[in-house]
C-alpha cells in the first residue's frame, strides 16, 4: 500500500502546484502534440475575444480548445502508464492508447463544432 502524504490544507496544495509544474514540464519537453495544442490555445485568446459575440460565448471557444489540451495530457499519462508496464506488445496496452487518442480527436471534434457555430452565428447575425 502506498504511503499517503501528511501534508495537509495550504502546505498540500503547494506541493501539488509544484508537482502539476513538474509535470507540465515533462510534457512540453515530451509531446509535440502538447506544444501544437498549447499553442493553438494561446491563439485562441485573441481570436475568441473578437469572434465571441459575448463573454460567455468566448469563454466557451477558449474552453473548447483548453479541452483539447486537458485531455491531450491525460492521454499522455494513459501512455506513460502503459509504457511503464513493459514495452512488449499487448493488445490491451494498444487498446488504452487508441482510446485515449481517440478521446483527443473526440475534443478536437467538439471544439470544431463550438468554434464553426459561433462563426455561423457572428456571420448570420
Amino acid at each position: 500500500m502506498r504511503n499517503k502524504t501528511t501534508l495537509k490544507g495550504p502546505a498540500r496544495l503547494r506541493a501539488a502546484f509544484w508537482n502539476s509544474l513538474t509535470g507540465l514540464r515533462a510534457i512540453w519537453r515530451s509531446e509535440e502534440a502538447f506544444r501544437l495544442e498549447v499553442r493553438a490555445l494561446a491563439l485562441s485568446v485573441p481570436l475568441a475575444a473578437w469572434l465571441g459575440q459575448s463573454l460567455v460565448q468566448a469563454v466557451a471557444l477558449i474552453g473548447a480548445v483548453l479541452l483539447i489540451v486537458i485531455v491531450e495530457v491525460l492521454n499522455t499519462a494513459i501512455e506513460a502508464v502503459v509504457d511503464r508496464i513493459g514495452p512488449e506488445h499487448h493488445e490491451l496496452s494498444g487498446e488504452a492508447k487508441d482510446l485515449g487518442s481517440l478521446a483527443v480527436l473526440l475534443a478536437a471534434i467538439l471544439a470544431g463544432m463550438i468554434w464553426l457555430a459561433v462563426l455561423i452565428q457572428r456571420i448570420l447575425a
